[in-house]
């Protein structure tokens, strides 16, 4: 009698399967999530990178921006997360003010989620100002993901979100960020020209977010990519899917059997 053979453990995405993907010109897919169910599904889509985001905040917590979401709360998301993936790595933002404060503080953190979510790094806003802060973290055994261009935690500095277009500062805090031990760069809101120019200047991968086409990868948050958000929806997004339009139907389909009696019919009734 036959038997099937066993499946293949899935190869689990690292920074230097990622630096291979970018070194042979390929592309690098990642997204936003924030629980269990979502993480899964997307990991077994195949997204290379899964975001446990600081955008929770706004997306799943209802605030206006980034900055309220707790530490604690990121580690109680990122369990989740870690448990799904199988094959992503998942990297999780260090939220505000654990990138601002002390750097011993900000090792602390990664530290935190190395051990207590079984993720796999962390992200952190800034450029060149925060090349010793990376360092140190990356010295401490956790791998860092830069992020230049748009800063959301800086918010009330900027005063609103806008593109950012100083090509130098923006290449220099790219290099800063490469040369202190990121394994990536995330590129958040540039011109097109600006997106490429980093992602020429520098050797390690590219993660854009309304950077243009030439990063090595993109990246969404992925409720506003299925279109399961409320309010504004940035101009770099494409929404692939309608899921609150879907929500919707369902939910009033379901009200609307409950009221004329159809639910629970027999074949949900137990007898």
């Amino acid at each position: 009698m036959a038997t099937s053979k066993p499946k293949k453990p899935l190869a689990r995405v690292t920074t230097r399967s990622l630096q291979k993907i970018r070194d042979d010109g390929g592309k690098i897919s990642m997204l936003t999530a924030y629980d269990f169910p979502t993480a899964e599904v997307l990991d077994e889509a195949g997204i290379d990178i899964l975001l446990v985001g600081d955008s929770l905040a706004m997306v799943v917590q209802g605030h206006k921006t980034t900055l309220p979401v707790t530490m604690d709360e990121m580690i109680y998301h990122a369990k989740m997360v870690g448990r799904a993936a199988k094959r992503a790595m998942v990297v999780v933002d260090l939220p505000f003010p654990e990138g601002q404060l002390e750097i011993m503080r900000s090792v602390e953190a990664g530290t935190r989620v190395l051990k207590e979510s079984t993720c796999h790094a962390v992200k952190l806003e800034g450029g060149a100002e925060q090349g010793k802060r990376i360092e140190t973290i990356v010295t401490a055994g956790i791998p860092v993901m830069a992020h230049v261009g748009l800063r959301p935690q800086n918010i009330h500095v900027e005063g609103s979100y806008r593109v950012q277009r100083d090509m130098p500062r923006l290449i220099d805090d790219a290099i800063a960020a490469e040369q202190a031990g990121a394994f990536a760069v995330l590129v958040e809101c540039v011109p097109s020209d600006v997106g490429q120019a980093i992602t020429e200047a520098v050797k390690v991968p590219t993660i854009g977010i309304g950077a243009g086409p030439h990063t090595t990868g993109q990246v969404l948050v992925t409720h506003d990519m299925i279109g399961f958000n409320s309010g504004y929806l940035p101009g770099f997004v494409r929404q692939y899917s309608d899921v609150r339009k879907t929500i919707h139907e369902a939910a009033a389909a379901y009200r609307t059997s409950i009221q004329t009696g159809d639910f629970p019919g027999e074949k949900e009734s137990f007898q």
